[in-house]
């Protein structure tokens, strides 16, 4: 598997990577999960797919994408949206509870992780914790890069064990609620991991955003992370 990382400035030089992602994402919240969130027939995007957000997209060895994540720094705005959580406790999404958490902080230092997800065609518990690595550590290499510190995500509540597990100190922030999918989400909050912090030795990220650039595009293609929006 190898990641590739880009924003909509620079989705070109990857094919349809960006499509392809916005397809599992159907596939995925839409068809399995049955959230009542924009699509049509072929692809699930929302207000939150814009200028602001950069993209993780893990590819398989035949160049297919097999997981994906958006991230975007909670000082981010565009019109009259600002970032998922933030629009939630202001009451602008229904299907998630304002009290979602206390308060939401709104730096730069902080960016927000929403439309994590990995395909089915990976059936192994190997593959799929593979997969989450390079999810986790492409947008741990985004925040070094922009100087952000911390990433929250409203998650289903056993990604912290998972996640933990890879060696992230994630930690649940409030109190988790019961979504329509039968599942409880709440926010975890996933500091940047103390070996990869500014000043400490950061050889592994820099080798990440060197590959990064350097990732072929992918050819194109003939579990799950926050909760439903509705319009």
């Amino acid at each position: 598997m190898q990641r590739i990382i880009f924003n909509m400035a620079g989705m070109h030089r990857h094919g349809t990577a960006f499509y392809d992602f916005l397809r599992l994402r159907k596939i995925f919240f839409v068809d399995q999960l049955g959230w009542d969130i924009p699509h049509d027939d072929d692809v699930e995007m929302d207000q939150y797919d814009n200028p602001q957000a950069w993209y993780v997209v893990v590819l398989d060895d035949d160049g297919e994408v097999v997981g994906g994540g958006r991230t975007m720094p909670n000082s981010a705005r565009w019109g009259l949206h600002t970032f998922m959580l933030n629009d939630a406790v202001k009451g602008r999404l229904d299907s998630i509870p304002t009290s979602i958490m206390d308060g939401v902080r709104v730096a730069s230092q902080v960016w927000e992780v929403t439309r994590l997800v990995i395909s089915d065609a990976l059936g192994t518990h190997a593959e799929r914790s593979e997969c989450l690595s390079l999810l986790l550590e492409g947008i741990e290499t985004l925040l070094l890069r922009h100087g952000g510190s911390e990433a929250i995500s409203l998650s289903p509540v056993p990604m912290v064990r998972a996640m933990r597990s890879l060696g992230y100190d994630a930690e649940r922030r409030g109190e988790p609620y019961l979504c329509d999918d039968g599942r409880k989400y709440a926010v975890l909050g996933i500091p940047v991991r103390a070996h990869m912090r500014p000043g400490a030795s950061i050889g592994s990220s820099a080798g990440a955003v060197a590959a990064a650039r350097r990732a072929p595009t992918h050819r194109p293609q003939p579990t799950m992370v926050h909760a439903p929006q509705k319009d």
